[in-house]
């Protein structure tokens, strides 16, 4: 999990990069960073869509989670 702390550090690394450079070692914390970033954004995606149900003309009901779930793992 994505906290706030995590996130300060990761636009405190990319000013830093901007200005001065990073170090071998801060390119590292800041590649596992976004990488962790990332896994969470797409985490919560995937549970938003699962618990999404489209309903189509005939009132059939479809759940977004259950129709792509294969498709993505």
């Amino acid at each position: 999990m994505i906290t706030e702390k995590d996130i300060a550090r990761i636009n405190e690394l990319y000013h830093k990069s901007k200005a001065e450079g990073l170090t071998d070692a801060e390119k590292e914390e800041q590649a596992k960073l976004r990488k962790s970033y990332i896994e969470a954004i797409r985490g919560n995606i995937r549970a938003q869509l699962n618990n999404i149900d489209l309903v189509d003309e005939n009132g059939k009901v479809e759940n977004l989670g259950e129709k792509y779930a294969n498709k993505h793992k």
